[in-house]
């Protein structure tokens, strides 16, 4: 079976938006030369670096819990081969944002290079830094349209706890998907000091490098 139709199958994927993005942005165009042919293999795969790219059924699931609408501003952390970069474009649209950032030059150049491939960096959809993510996005202050903070937060590698930086720059009502140590997190922003929370546990990621 296809893999985008076993993680339907298996109700991984549930939304239409998210999947017709997992149907149009091949996974193939965001793995080195010699792992493309692996693209459909429901596992995470070295990209280099010590980084992997996340496996098809935790991006779906983390992709799902964002509740992604058109328009919307996210931040992706930890965006290696800008696999996560692209599917969150193809969601949030034109009208949306996507700032995504890496701790590895190499793997934020390699990244661009692969959202590139759909026009998201020509369009301005999708913007890429090589920063540390656990800072959240420094220059937040400067752009207009993030005035009220980011609507969605993705995080692709594990944090030892959800940093303050990310709960600022949220929006309120806004939502942070990340994981901490061997388990997915959901906080939704209620107003500035609370956060409603929840745990999906049982999953493996790399860790979340630091500066």
């Amino acid at each position: 079976m296809p893999l985008i139709e076993e993680l339907i199958k298996d109700n991984w994927l549930k939304t239409p938006k998210v999947i017709e993005a997992f149907k149009k942005i091949k996974r193939s165009d965001f793995l080195p030369e010699d792992s493309k042919n692996l693209a459909e293999i429901n596992e995470a795969l070295p990209i280099g670096f010590g980084q992997t790219i996340s496996q098809p059924l935790v991006v779906a699931f983390m992709m799902e819990l964002l509740d992604l609408h058109e328009g919307d501003k996210v931040l992706d952390v930890g965006s290696g081969s800008g696999w996560t970069s692209a599917l969150l474009a193809e969601i949030v649209g034109k009208k949306g944002k996507v700032i995504s950032l890496d701790i590895i030059q190499e793997l934020k150049d390699f990244g661009e290079k692969n959202v590139s491939k759909y026009n998201f960096v020509k369009k301005g959809i999708v913007q890429f830094f090589c920063l540390d993510g656990n800072n959240g996005y420094p220059n937040i202050s400067s752009h207009p349209e993030f005035v009220e903070g980011f609507d969605k937060i993705l995080a692709s590698a594990s944090a030892v706890n959800i940093p303050d930086s990310w709960k600022k720059q949220l929006k309120i009502g806004g939502r942070i998907v990340a994981p901490v140590d061997s388990s997915i997190w959901l906080l939704i922003k209620k107003n500035e000091t609370d956060f409603e929370e929840k745990e999906h546990p049982g999953f493996i990621f790399v860790p979340l490098l630091k500066k």
